[in-house]
């Protein structure tokens, strides 16, 4: 988690990183002046300082509102700070962690709990050895991890766009209603900490190191099988696009990230029987099963309705489902095959559920989105200012939501 990979030299014809396997065309025995090598280091050391800054100011922001919102807008404020970040998947992660799969032997087994991946389980064991809390574990474990991923999407976006994108990246993403899950024990920001490394090495075709990278993701979230098949076509691409099938055997490391998979999927069988135990138990826990996509889109409309408390969530699950649908077009348009590959096939799995359900945090793992925002702030600055006065409103209520949940009702 704490590498942090260089950014890749940039072909001039077409922008590609040339990466190891192949010099940058038109450099010949040229050295690059002086002046653009010493200020490299310089805007790499920015880079990191501005995505760091972001992501401590905005974490102490949503401190601030965890101890003194709930009471300013409900007059209310009775849980201790930990307990407001201790329900739902929190709980569940914690479970796992201190019992195993088969959860508290002093109550009924959790049918849900093959659903969620191993990796976090195993990061807050290890944590949890110097820290007592479990809950206080897991914020620790997201607050490093974000803080590994939101340099690496900024490195990222200054890889991809021109110069300065990779702070409005960051922001474009700590912005979106959805980052309050960054902030939880929640394994959002252990993947990202995992994947956006990988997808950098990537960019820079250090396979071995991106292929690793990967492999860790895939222990934190089935996300990873998407990772790893999207790497594939990058390598394949990656391959026409340079050197032809020169090096070909490097590609021998993209096995590597589906490792995990398979070897936890056999560890649910030698427990259940079942070699899809992590995906059946999403219906068994949650109720969902894959549908046709416009019966999900039907049930997920029909829940938008009424004055219910969900009604507000399900619109928002159909206004992210929209917004990755048009982050397709975009990739497809853009030929930007395996970014389309990783981003597609989640939102294909997800429109085909019973329901729409976590779209919206699922966005938060579709670094083109955030690389395309700010490349696009980087040019225009009242993308930024517009998507800010949009979006940014819309944070504190949902991180009231996220508190209210963990102690009311």
């Amino acid at each position: 988690m704490t590498v942090f990979v260089e950014e890749a030299e940039r072909d001039p014809g077409r922008g590609e990183p040339a990466g190891p396997d192949r010099e940058a065309p038109g450099r010949g025995d040229a050295s690059p002046p002086s002046g653009e090598v010493a200020a490299e280091p310089l805007r790499r050391s920015a880079t990191v300082r501005d995505a760091l800054l972001l992501w401590v100011g905005t974490r102490a922001g949503m401190l601030l509102v965890a101890v003194y919102g709930i009471l300013i807008v409900s007059g209310q404020n009775r849980a201790p700070l930990l307990e407001r970040w201790k329900f739902w998947d929190v709980d569940l992660f914690r479970k796992i962690a201190e019992f195993g799969y088969d959860g508290d032997p002093k109550l009924e087994p959790d049918p849900g709990l093959p659903a969620f991946f191993p990796g976090l389980p195993m990061a807050l064991r290890l944590v949890h050895l110097v820290v007592d809390d479990w809950t206080l574990a897991g914020l620790i474990i997201s607050f490093v991890a974000g803080a590994v991923a939101v340099v690496a999407l900024a490195r990222l976006a200054d890889l991809e766009g021109p110069a300065g994108a990779g702070r409005w990246a960051v922001l474009a993403l700590l912005l979106c209603p959805p980052a309050v899950f960054l902030f939880a024990g929640y394994s959002e920001a252990l993947f990202l900490a995992f994947a956006l490394p990988a997808w950098l090495a990537a960019r820079r075709r250090a396979w071995p190191l991106a292929c690793a990278l990967a492999a860790g993701a895939s222990c934190v979230r089935i996300t990873g099988l998407f990772l790893a098949l999207a790497l594939i076509v990058e390598f394949v691409v990656s391959r026409i696009r340079t050197d032809g099938w020169a090096g070909w055997w490097r590609g021998a490391w993209l096995a590597l990230p589906f490792a995990p998979i398979l070897t936890y999927a056999a560890y649910q069988h030698s427990r259940t029987g079942d070699w899809l135990a992590w995906n059946n138990a999403q219906q068994t826990g949650w109720g969902r099963k894959p549908v046709w996509p416009w019966e999900a889109f039907r049930a997920t409309w029909d829940s938008t309705g009424g004055d219910g408390g969900f009604a507000p969530m399900f619109r928002l699950e159909i206004a992210a489902a929209i917004v990755g649908a048009l982050l397709l077009v975009w990739l497809l348009v853009a030929r930007r095959w395996a970014e389309f590959v990783y981003v597609g096939l989640q939102l294909g799995a997800l429109v085909t559920s019973t329901f729409y359900m976590s779209i919206p945090r699922s966005a938060l793992l579709w670094w083109p989105l955030w690389v395309l925002v700010g490349r696009a702030g980087a040019r225009r600055r009242w993308v930024i200012i517009l998507y800010a006065t949009v979006i940014g409103p819309l944070m504190v209520p949902m991180m009231m939501s996220f508190l209210n949940s963990s102690w009311t009702g």
